[in-house]
């Protein structure tokens, strides 16, 4: 039985710890702040209550693996899993309202036809098999898989651009020059909308970020009923099942190193805490910083820690008069040269004081600099038309709020991990250089989203049980 020293709660973290601790590890959870969960937060007022992180799930089946593989009771028993149809309401910009059914190809193209014309449907649903064949080529290496040892040849994306327009002479074309060739108009803005949700910018993405688009049409949108912070606690108390102890208020000030290994955390307050290996989950270049750029925890041939990723301004609106029986759970407002903004109106009870409320988040990518409250509220009064008169109070989160609370640079939010972009688009793998230290969560491989950073449970576990002879989550 080793001792493990977990260093964050995310919910990155707490899937690492609950699959280390049904392997026969004592295991130890460090936190800075008072709960568990990192970008799985909660606000609540007056009844009220709003995610302060994702909204919606998407691969629910990690946490089904993640419930199997760790106790008795399967996800579905702990919390209640809802897929969310239609996908998402979208307003463009010119003032074209369309709205896309969940997981159905063919419902997808239907309505691509009937509000773009006869062949959008073909056109969108060619360029989505071709995403087909990136996710396929990618998704074990970037999903269930450590970092290959040759991480290099990952640099290429993998979607099959269409040739004739040049851009494959020069080199591979951006998510952005790919949509605008291949689907052009309206639908290019559709697709780069469906990027920009996951953080990521279209003009400077590769080709291959089409698969998370992909992804999200062909296994769908969940939502968890009381909010996806629910789902932090099921993984909390399910760590609790298997006896992982939990410190919190306990800020790690630095890794300590022995013998050249791991050997344990300092913490804020000055207590050493010996451990046989140490799992950082939380973004590296805030605690390991002082080993950078030196050869410590990477190599000169790694890939460094992610820089310039975007964050996320949010605002939540508590409003008087019951949600509409035909509401959309999820609209997305598309404006002129802006990016997209997303209205969530989840239908559920437990989300606002009684059926005579309704509780609504609207949120978009932005800058580390944030976006302001009067941007969002215009954007949301597109989606609900006489919000003003609905208000009753508003809340805004900024990246400085995520700072603070998730201890992330400038409160960047990591994005998944995609292939392309000569691998500028990937994370550091989840072991180190330093024997004995591990990484875990959105800022390591294969990034962040909740799937992404839940699948980091399975890898580095899979790497302190199994080591050398690990080779995937299977």
């Amino acid at each position: 039985m080793a001792r493990i020293a977990v260093i964050g709660a995310g919910i990155g973290a707490m899937a690492t710890a609950a699959r280390l601790a049904v392997a026969g590890h004592r295991v130890t959870v460090y936190e800075r702040s008072a709960t568990y969960g990192g970008a799985l937060g909660r606000f609540e007022r007056a009844g009220f209550s709003f995610d302060t992180g994702p909204g919606l799930l998407h691969l629910p089946a990690v946490y089904r693996d993640l419930f199997v593989k760790t106790g008795k009771r399967p996800l579905e028993e702990c919390v209640e899993l809802t897929q969310v149809d239609p996908a998402a309401r979208h307003l463009l910009a010119d003032g074209t309202a369309l709205t896309l059914p969940g997981a159905s190809r063919g419902g997808v193209a239907a309505v691509l036809d009937a509000t773009f014309g006869a062949g959008s449907g073909d056109r969108w649903s060619g360029v989505l098999g071709r995403a087909r064949d990136a996710w396929d080529a990618t998704r074990r290496p970037l999903l269930e898989e450590p970092l290959w040892p040759d991480w290099q040849v990952l640099g290429r994306d993998p979607y099959p651009a269409l040739r004739g327009s040049g851009l494959l002479r020069r080199r591979p074309p951006t998510l952005a020059e790919m949509a605008g060739r291949e689907l052009g108009g309206p639908l290019a803005a559709l697709l780069e909308a469906m990027v920009l949700g996951h953080g990521i910018d279209p003009r400077t993405a590769p080709a291959a970020a089409v698969a998370l688009p992909y992804m999200e049409q062909t296994f769908g949108s969940w939502y968890v009923r009381g909010g996806l912070r629910e789902l932090a606690t099921a993984v909390y108390e399910r760590c609790r099942e298997r006896k992982v102890d939990f410190c919190f208020d306990a800020p790690v000030r630095e890794v300590l190193e022995q013998d050249g290994r791991a050997a344990g955390v300092l913490l804020a307050d000055g207590t050493r805490v010996p451990a046989d290996t140490v799992v950082c989950a939380v973004d590296p270049r805030r605690l390991l910083a002082p080993l950078l750029p030196g050869a410590l925890p990477w190599p000169a041939d790694a890939v460094p820690p992610r820089t310039g990723a975007l964050s996320r301004s949010t605002l939540f609106l508590a409003l008087r008069g019951p949600r509409p029986a035909d509401a959309a759970h999820r609209t997305v407002v598309h404006s002129p040269g802006a990016r997209p903004v997303t209205v969530l109106r989840p239908d559920d009870p437990a989300t606002r004081p009684d059926a005579d409320h309704e509780a609504v988040t609207v949120s978009v990518a932005c800058s580390t600099a944030g976006v302001a409250e009067g941007e969002l509220l215009a954007a949301a009064e597109r989606a609900l038309p006489g919000l003003r008169d609905r208000l009753l109070w508003q809340e805004a989160r900024t990246p400085a709020d995520i700072a603070r609370d998730t201890g992330a640079v400038d409160g960047a939010v990591p994005p998944p991990a995609l292939a392309g972009a000569a691998g500028r688009m990937l994370y550091p793998a989840n072991a180190t250089a330093l024997p004995g230290l591990y990484l875990a969560g959105g800022w390591a491989h294969p990034g962040g989203g909740l799937a992404h950073a839940g699948m980091t449970g399975a890898l580095v576990a899979g790497l302190i049980v199994e080591g050398a002879d690990f080779r995937g989550s299977r």
